[in-house]
């Protein structure tokens, strides 16, 4: 089963939501036997973020017009997060655009099994709970290295234009989809699921998707 998930890894709700969905995915294909083959796609919620490190909550606060409804909305998301097993630090959070670290990211789906989603987890983490800044090539290329990429080769890319259309291309995808809340799960170019839900709704979700997958290929 091959699956496609737009998110954004300067998003909290995509980190979130595509956890509990990998985790879904996993028990999916323990109870079934069927492997889902999963790939992340970019869909940059702010594509106009500048790389300043400037802090997070300073961002925020005059994005959506003052503290309280920044507080308000992130409680909300560390609550979501911490029944997740996530923790997330948005005292520490540096804002960041997300170009380059899809560029990265395409880079590693066609590196290696697993690197690419080792990377995503790596650079949410960087992003949410440690204060890294994840618009700077230098840590890019750190965190690309501690998933098992060659450094020295991501530095190259980071520091050239590669994969900067195939991210457009991406972008585009999901604008085209209209897609307006991540993450957004493709599977198999027929069904799609939308935003946050539960591991239990997901697991659910994907068994009912491969009944009529599998029905539709009996019927052929």
């Amino acid at each position: 089963m091959k699956v496609i998930v737009f998110a954004d890894v300067t998003d909290p709700w995509a980190y979130i939501g595509s956890t509990r969905f990998e985790r879904a995915a996993a028990m999916f294909s323990i109870l079934t036997g069927e492997p889902v083959e999963l790939t992340y796609r970019a869909f940059q919620v702010e594509p106009d973020e500048p790389s300043d490190g400037r802090l997070l909550l300073e961002a925020l606060e005059e994005r959506l017009g003052g503290r309280d409804k920044v507080d308000l909305i992130n409680a909300q998301v560390t609550a979501a997060a911490r029944i997740t097993g996530i923790d997330l630090n948005f005292d520490e959070a540096v804002q960041a655009n997300s170009f380059d670290a899809w560029r990265l990211l395409t880079w590693a789906d066609e590196a290696g099994p697993g690197l690419q989603r080792d990377l995503a987890h790596q650079l949410w983490r960087g992003h949410f709970l440690e204060g890294a800044d994840i618009g700077d090539h230098f840590t890019l290329a750190t965190r690309a290295a501690l998933v098992g990429l060659e450094l020295e080769t991501a530095e190259a890319l980071l520091a050239s234009t590669e994969y900067a259309d195939e991210v457009r291309t991406q972008r585009e995808t999901g604008e085209a989809l209209g897609i307006t809340q991540l993450p957004y799960i493709a599977i198999e170019q027929q069904w799609t699921l939308t935003g946050v839900q539960s591991q239990n709704d997901y697991v659910q979700a994907l068994h009912q998707i491969y009944t009529e997958w599998k029905g539709a290929e009996a019927a052929d």
